[in-house]
């Protein structure tokens, strides 16, 4: 969690002209980015929400899975990995491939790491990211997906630029958030995206988007590509 003091949030400043700094919701850090609230990131201590039986019937995984049309030897980033719940499907489908699990929280990629070994899987490598960088090589990524994590991060603006440089030309950013245009998703509203929101902040990263697949229960799945 990022905590800031009581004096600096009562002041509108903008010290690098990407974020402001206000007063907001209660679950947010306090920070805004292009008009939106950044939400506190789930800890690794909420490990049992990622893997609840109900998640495949609220989220249709499978579903979104499928959305990706994953070939054998794709190289894919989850990025924002959590307890690797996406990695290890993804993996299941890349068995010419390579996986990248990556989360800013080393007790997440503890379990995976242990999931991975106690399954003798070979082609998942977790990475410690930063709140900034992805740490992953250029031209590198054929899919990226981060799924219920973006509007967490606490740089958007830089990590955008990281996840850019690492994606290939023709490869394919899934962005996947809950519908705030859809009042009926029991989610807290700082935890949800708009369609228009999600199209601002990337488009002012240089992606535009490609489509987005209306198929799952609760969440958008935008995919985005870099712009020409």
């Amino acid at each position: 969690m990022f905590l800031f003091s009581n004096e600096f949030l009562g002041q509108n400043t903008n010290k690098d002209n990407n974020y402001t700094f206000k007063r907001g919701d209660y679950n947010g850090i306090g920070k805004w980015y292009m008009g939106r609230e950044i939400a506190y990131v789930m800890g690794f201590e909420g490990i049992d929400w990622l893997e609840r039986s109900e998640r495949e019937e609220e989220e249709n995984v499978s579903k979104l899975i499928k959305n990706m049309r994953i070939k054998s030897n794709d190289v894919i980033a989850d990025i924002g990995a959590g307890s690797g719940y996406h990695t290890f499907k993804i993996a299941s489908l890349t068995k010419n491939g390579l996986v990248y699990a990556i989360d800013i929280q080393p007790e997440m990629l503890m379990v995976i790491e242990k999931t991975k070994e106690s399954g003798k899987i070979k082609n998942i490598e977790t990475i410690l990211g930063s709140e900034k960088s992805i740490h992953l090589p250029s031209n590198s990524i054929d899919k990226i997906l981060m799924v219920d994590v973006y509007h967490e991060f606490n740089f958007p603006a830089e990590i955008i630029i990281s996840i850019k440089k690492a994606l290939k030309p023709n490869g394919e950013l899934f962005l996947i958030e809950y519908r705030s245009e859809d009042s009926s998703v029991p989610i807290k509203e700082i935890h949800k995206m708009s369609e228009k929101q999600a199209v601002k902040e990337m488009e002012a990263a240089g992606f535009k988007l490609k489509k987005n697949i209306n198929n799952l229960p609760w969440q958008h799945c935008m995919v985005f590509v870099k712009k020409n």
